[in-house]
């Protein structure tokens, strides 16, 4: 797994590639822990992301309630795969996707 990070201000953008499962998703939550201080607004770029686990939706809505608190969030790029396993889960009422 890739993370790109893109910080403009207060808006940082995290375009992870790859796959996002039990052992990268410690990596993306480290990221998430580090670079969220003063982030009002975090977007998720999964263009490139070819899958995720239970453990890697875990990681996103730690940082959705983060944000909930900071800013706002917002997931963008997902593959049909990525947005099956939103919708079978539940997530796709929880995020906002674009």
């Amino acid at each position: 797994m890739v993370i790109n990070r893109t910080k403009n201000g207060n808006e940082l953008t995290l375009a992870v590639e790859g796959r996002l499962e039990t052992t990268t998703a410690p990596e993306l939550e480290t990221v998430i822990k580090n670079e969220l201080d003063g982030v009002t607004e975090l977007t998720f770029d999964l263009t490139k992301l070819d899958y995720i686990s239970s453990a890697g939706l875990r990681v996103i809505l730690s940082a959705q309630k983060i944000m909930n608190a900071q800013g706002s969030m917002k997931v963008t790029g997902a593959n049909e795969i990525v947005m099956e396993i939103f919708d079978v889960t539940g997530f796709s009422d929880i995020l906002n996707i674009v």
